[in-house]
């Protein structure tokens, strides 16, 4: 329970709409995901310039977690981009067709 706090506590200092934070824990092969989720105008600023904040607030995780004698990651939920686009169907480049002479 100490590292859903830790990450929460971090999570609401950041944003602007504290109360829109949540926090969902799951069990994967390698350790726990915790899947971060924010309000769609505050997503940029837990993720930071670069990634600089989210990688910080990982290597905390992952340092709390290791203490305990477990494995930790965080995943950020990203709603902005919408649905996401399907593949190109022959799994090539996005582009227009080739035209034939």
């Amino acid at each position: 329970m100490q590292l859903e706090s830790l990450i929460t506590y971090i999570a609401k200092s950041l944003v602007d709409q504290p109360d829109k934070v949540g926090l969902k824990l799951s069990s994967s092969e390698g350790g726990l995901t915790y899947e971060l989720e924010v309000a769609p105008e505050d997503v940029g600023k837990v993720i930071g310039r670069d990634g600089r904040t989210v990688n910080a607030m990982r290597t905390l995780l992952a340092a709390a977690a290791q203490r305990k004698g477990e494995k930790a990651r965080l995943e950020i939920l990203d709603d902005r981009k919408g649905a996401a686009q399907p593949p190109p169907p022959n799994g090539l480049g996005g582009g227009p067709e080739p035209s034939e002479p």
